[in-house]
């Protein structure tokens, strides 16, 4: 069932100012380019002024200076990003749950399951695990050894959450994470591998969601923490002992090896790598596909990688890059034959042998 609301309405949960009708009703959030009907979309950009000149939705959302670009009705709000997610939120609620615990669960008697909570189908709950209020565990998810669950939290279908691992308050966990796992330690050995007992946790601070199929490392001796508001997307592997700064974003496909660091509100593009020990400082921004090899001791945007080109021209930017060496040595060398020369020689009276002196020099070095 639908759920449509009044711009009036809109404003009166969310704050912000409406222009124009405040009447005009909004069932749906949809793109500037693909919006009917019913529909209320957003502009952040005055680049994208054509597209809203020809958008079809009964209203949008944007910043006070673009007010003037269009004759839609409008909420006006210094985020009209930040907004557009709330309306959403208004307008496509999560699903409420039934309390209670299907009887295929699998629960250990020494178990803290408050009456709030809702245990789905084939979940299994180990012993001495603890749950807050109001959490949601969803099918074949499994809840390991000792594992503390804040309130409000959301396990999906077929979550893993490794012995005495904790999660705090209100954390979403998409279906296929792993939390918890051991981290890959192995110790060399008269030419063989000896596995370290990875002996920590994983700490997940309030407010964190983590994505479908990500996996976070136990620490090997300390424990690995997420620390609160982050958001971790699909298929990103955090290493153990790591520790990543509150509020930081973490793109698909990024890996993160053991023991790096990363600050608070650090924005990590899909792709990208990190490796193990580094320290990366707050605000820092890392570019999609890029590989951070030493520590980023300021706030700044990284990129390490090389735009696309055809493979032809690729190739030949290849070998230009492997005579860099040779090159600099060239250079190298050249100068400090130029350093040799006497004064005289190059005394602003004599320019032509001074001229004559440079000339020879660059004719040796010519391959």
């Amino acid at each position: 069932m639908s759920i449509t609301y009044s711009l009036r309405e809109i404003v009166s949960r969310l704050g912000g100012e409406v222009a124009g009708a405040d009447d005009v009703l909004i069932s749906r959030v949809a793109s500037l380019a693909n919006a009917q009907s019913g529909h209320i979309s957003f502009l952040t950009d005055s680049k994208y002024r054509v597209v809203l000149a020809e958008t079809k939705a009964s209203a949008v959302i944007l910043k006070p200076e673009h007010r003037d670009n269009t004759d839609l009705p409008c909420i006006v709000t210094d985020n009209p990003y930040a907004y557009f997610a709330r309306v959403s939120e208004l307008l496509n609620p999560v699903p409420s749950y039934q309390p209670g615990i299907a009887g295929s669960a699998v629960i250990d008697v020494s178990a803290k399951i408050p009456a709030s909570c809702t245990i789905l189908a084939n979940v299994v709950i180990a012993a001495d695990v603890v749950l807050g209020e109001h959490v949601v565990i969803h099918p074949g998810t499994v809840i390991g050894l000792g594992v503390q669950i804040g309130d409000g939290c959301v396990l999906q279908a077929n979550v893993t959450v490794y012995h005495h691992c904790q999660i705090g308050n209100h954390c979403n966990i998409f279906s296929g994470s792993v939390i918890g796992g051991d981290g890959f330690g192995y110790a060399p050995d008269d030419g063989r591998w000896v596995k370290i007992p990875q002996v920590g946790r994983v700490i997940i601070e309030d407010n964190v969601d983590i994505g479908a199929n990500t996996t976070i490392d136990r620490g090997a001796l300390d424990d690995t923490i997420i620390g609160q508001g982050t958001k971790i997307d699909n298929l990103v592997q955090i290493g153990h002992n790591c520790r990543i700064g509150a509020h930081s974003v973490i793109a698909g496909c990024v890996g993160i090896a053991g023991s790096a660091i990363l600050g608070k509100h650090c924005r990590i593009g899909g792709a990208a790598m990190i490796l193990g020990h580094l320290e990366i400082a707050d605000g820092v921004t890392v570019s999609p596909g890029s590989m951070i090899t030493r520590s980023l001791n300021k706030a700044d945007t990284y990129t390490a990688l090389m735009p696309f080109q055809t493979h032809d021209d690729w190739l030949k930017t290849a070998a230009g890059i492997r005579r860099l060496g040779d090159l600099a040595d060239r250079v190298k060398q050249l100068e400090k034959q130029l350093s040799t020369l006497q004064p005289a020689s190059l005394d602003s009276k004599q320019p032509d042998q001074a001229n004559k002196t440079i000339i020879d020099v660059e004719k040796r070095e010519k391959p």
